[in-house]
């Protein structure tokens, strides 16, 4: 069975629920961003510190997708939901490197619970029994 994944994601928090060889597994990758923005220093030098300050956070953002795509580049499908614009800004970067194919849905949907999150994922790859032939 290929592997299936179901991704819910703002931009301070993915979790990835995958569905491989009938096994679910979760996975929780954070960004800080929140911190990150809010305690944000200015460098003296080159620039404005507004471009300073939007370039560190453009970077900050780009670590973070750069992360959540290293754990699902190798799925067949691809489910995104979430309740920000994190969801089509992933979408655009998984795109641009090849994996626009592998995107089967991009849903807005409001905050929800990690259980809510594994629900929604196994209602569109659901686990098959193991006495399912097909």
């Amino acid at each position: 069975m290929k592997k299936r994944v179901g991704l819910w994601i703002d931009r301070t928090k993915a979790v990835i629920v995958s569905i491989d060889n009938n096994v679910e597994r979760k996975r929780i990758i954070t960004s800080d961003m929140e911190h990150y923005v809010q305690y944000s220093t200015v460098v003296t030098g080159e620039g404005s510190s507004a471009y300073i300050r939007d370039s560190r956070f453009w970077s900050h953002l780009d670590g973070y997708y750069n992360s959540i795509i290293d754990h699902i580049h190798d799925a067949v499908e691809i489910q995104i939901f979430g309740p920000e614009g994190a969801k089509y800004e992933l979408q655009k970067r998984m795109e641009s490197i090849g994996l626009a194919g592998h995107i089967v849905s991009v849903e807005d949907t409001h905050k929800l619970t990690d259980q809510q999150i594994s629900k929604r994922v196994l209602q569109r790859f659901p686990l098959r029994s193991r006495f399912d032939l097909s």
